[in-house]
């Protein structure tokens, strides 16, 4: 078998597959692969029938799209959707279980850390060669960039935020404190690039921040763990990261060193007045932000 009718083997090879393969459809097969892409998460607990009446095709077309893919059927497709959920986060108190098993041997669990973080960096280039140097061009052009990123993805959204402002404005941080996050989500015009930062289990208010670039006719950068996470179906650029680790909780280190790189490029395309802004920011803080002996 080729490698172009191999069946993809996880939900996000799938998704990429047809995005790849989407203009070159038949309507009705466009119709169909338009609904897997958009409700991932419906296609392992609904039927066939179901998920065909809800996209407005005919059960065999969704029958005859699997097969295009390299699929045997329906039912093989609907697999890959189905492990995907099976492979979904444990619940942090699950995770803390497992992790209690090891407490008598601390170093090996630093060691299983390390491992883990270093393996999760190391797949940034590859996972992200091509749609880095899109959100570089997306955020070079930008004349205004927003930024958010909640709970436990506020870390990067933030190191993003503030980083891109030492040489490069202007930039809003958007924020959900005192209620306020409707109110700032006014401001979204249409041009503006949002870049959103998130990964499983995926906050509400990152949702809503998506939802509202989208209506307002933003661009739309994903910094997320995976191209079905709901705020990259749609999303303009899509960069992704790894959160596996051996603790109870996700890993958002893969995610700092990916905005890291991001800003790094950034700078780069920007050139030498990025440089020179960046040396007048730097000289303010060294007189009024850093401590002195």
């Amino acid at each position: 078998m080729s490698k172009k009718n191999r069946p993809p083997q996880d939900v996000d090879t799938l998704i990429q597959r047809l995005q790849a393969d989407f203009a070159a459809m038949p309507p009705q097969f466009q119709i169909g692969a338009r609904y897997l892409i958009d409700h991932p998460h419906e296609v392992p607990i609904a039927s066939m029938r179901t998920l065909a009446t809800q996209a407005g095709v005919l059960p065999a077309t969704l029958v005859r799209l699997a097969q295009s893919l390299g699929f045997s059927g329906w039912t093989e497709l609907k697999a890959v959707f189905v492990q995907s959920l099976h492979a979904s986060p444990m619940a942090y108190t699950d995770s803390a279980k497992a992790v209690l098993k090891g407490r008598n041997k601390p170093l090996a669990m630093l060691q299983r850390a390390v491992q883990a973080q270093a393996q999760n960096v190391s797949k940034l280039a590859e996972q992200n060669a091509t749609s880095m140097t899109q959100a570089v061009d997306l955020l070079v052009k930008a004349k205004r960039v927003y930024v958010a990123g909640f709970r436990a993805s506020h870390a990067p959204a933030f190191t993003f935020y503030y980083l891109y402002r030492l040489f490069r404005n202007p930039i809003t941080m958007l924020r959900a404190e005192a209620g306020t996050l409707e109110m700032e989500l006014r401001a979204l015009e249409a041009g503006d690039v949002v870049v959103l930062v998130a990964f499983a289990p995926y906050s509400q208010e990152i949702v809503r921040v998506y939802e509202a670039a989208l209506e307002s006719g933003c661009k739309v950068i994903a910094l997320c763990d995976s191209q079905v996470a709901p705020i990259a179906l749609e999303a303009n650029c899509n960069l992704i990261f790894s959160t596996e680790v051996p603790s109870f909780f996700p890993s958002s280190t893969a995610a700092v060193a990916l905005v890291e790189g991001l800003i790094e490029q950034i700078l780069a395309r920007t050139g030498k007045k990025a440089v020179m802004d960046l040396q007048s920011m730097e000289n303010q803080l060294h007189q009024t932000g850093y401590w002195k002996r």
